[in-house]
């Protein structure tokens, strides 16, 4: 290679487990650029070794800022290969900059139908996968006529948004005028048939021509908003075995979608009644939380380094075999549990990998103490879950 190549990192301090892009993209030859609007002595020592150059603007939601930084990086370094966060919160952001510096991956044309579920809904149906029934709404009026064609219960979220934030479960006509009242001014709702299913995804990295380099996925104890409902621990894993369809649907999205060169996090219920397995959302970035470090532990291989290699070479070169289940298990601070964290520990051995304190702000779903854990059956991860979650009578 005759050059480096310049890859433009969005607010790479962030989330903190994902600073091994930086680290590694460095490693394998990349100058790596960062822009974010965090003070340069915030960043972690990790962080500030493993930068090129970091450019602060004063405002990431100012465009003009965040286009200098780029124009800066360009006239220095040259034409900027990539441009990437890996973040939900800057997909369009991503987008807008690689459409004004002529960069490859999703441009501003593409954020319709990776951002918005409408569109999404239609895309699935082109590419024949199922999807819950369901529209935008713009007027009280249009929510209660689509409410009796659905029929209650209904789910009522935001037609561009990520995860269970301002999402409702809508089970009467008196909760809906209700949501009414508390619902966020200015934002564009979607309201869907209640699906009674549990969420399973389809994850994992696609090459250059848009293959499929490696894949794994998410099973969970209980959908998001059941676990708000009821304040519930929670534990989710990723397992070693995927079922064939879901794989074959996890392909047709990536085709349908046009994923290149991008990690991917698709979303499906599968249907209590009848297995069967329906499109919910498509993510096209990492899965969140500790998703990322999951597949890691789970066949005891480097995602970061094989990223680089694959924006590098268009190379993947880990060898996958899926070792492992590993498993995210919620503790909370409000719980009297039977076994402490030492006993678990003890209990469990070298199938404990980890155990770490959650931010407030998310401790409300992942438990004010998370625990991650591996093992190689499905037994032993449902003895471990009990074990850890056993609460006192």
């Amino acid at each position: 290679m005759d050059r480096k190549l310049n890859f433009v990192m969005i607010s790479p301090h962030f989330p903190t487990n994902f600073e091994p892009f930086a680290h590694r993209l460095q490693a394998n030859g990349f100058n790596t650029l960062g822009i974010a609007d965090t003070p340069y002595d915030d960043l972690s020592d990790g962080l500030k070794a493993s930068l090129t150059e970091y450019y602060r603007v004063d405002n990431m939601e100012d465009y003009d800022q965040v286009y200098r930084a780029v124009a800066y990086f360009a006239h220095k370094y040259g034409r900027i290969d990539r441009i990437e966060s890996h973040n939900e919160y800057w997909l369009e952001l991503d987008a807008k900059l690689r459409t004004d510096f002529n960069v490859f991956g999703y441009k501003t044309e593409d954020m319709l139908a990776i951002k918005t579920k409408r569109q999404m809904k239609e895309i699935f149906r082109k590419s024949g996968i199922r999807v819950a029934q369901g529209d935008v709404f713009h007027t009280d009026d249009q929510a209660r006529q689509l409410a009796q064609k659905l029929g209650f219960p209904v789910i009522i979220k935001p037609n561009s948004g990520v995860g269970a934030s301002d999402t409702y479960k809508i089970k009467s006509d008196q909760e809906l005028e209700e949501f009414f009242g508390y619902k966020t001014a200015g934002v564009e709702y979607i309201m869907e048939e209640f699906i009674d299913g549990d969420i399973v995804t389809f994850d994992g990295l696609t090459d250059h021509d848009g293959n499929i380099v490696f894949y794994s996925g998410l099973e969970y104890k209980e959908a998001v908003l059941e676990t708000l409902d009821h304040d519930s621990d929670m534990f989710y894993y990723v397992p070693r075995e995927f079922s064939p369809e879901l794989i074959e649907l996890g392909k047709k999205c990536v085709q349908a979608f046009n994923v290149k060169e991008r990690f991917f996090h698709f979303e499906f219920f599968r249907v209590k009644k009848t297995k069967d397995l329906m499109a919910l959302e498509i993510n096209c970035r990492p899965p969140g939380g500790l998703t990322i470090d999951m597949w890691n532990y789970a066949d005891d291989f480097d995602i970061f380094d094989q990223y680089a290699k694959v924006v590098r070479d268009n190379q993947f070169t880990a060898d996958i075999q899926h070792r492992y289940n590993v498993v995210y298990i919620s503790r909370k601070a409000n719980r009297h549990y039977v076994h402490s964290l030492e006993d678990i520990h003890q209990h469990f051995g070298e199938q404990i990998i980890l155990t770490q304190s959650v931010p407030g702000i998310f401790a409300q779903i992942m438990g004010e103490v998370g625990i991650l854990a591996r093992t190689e059956t499905m037994d032993e991860l449902r003895d471990l879950v009990s074990y850890a979650q056993a609460k006192e009578s």
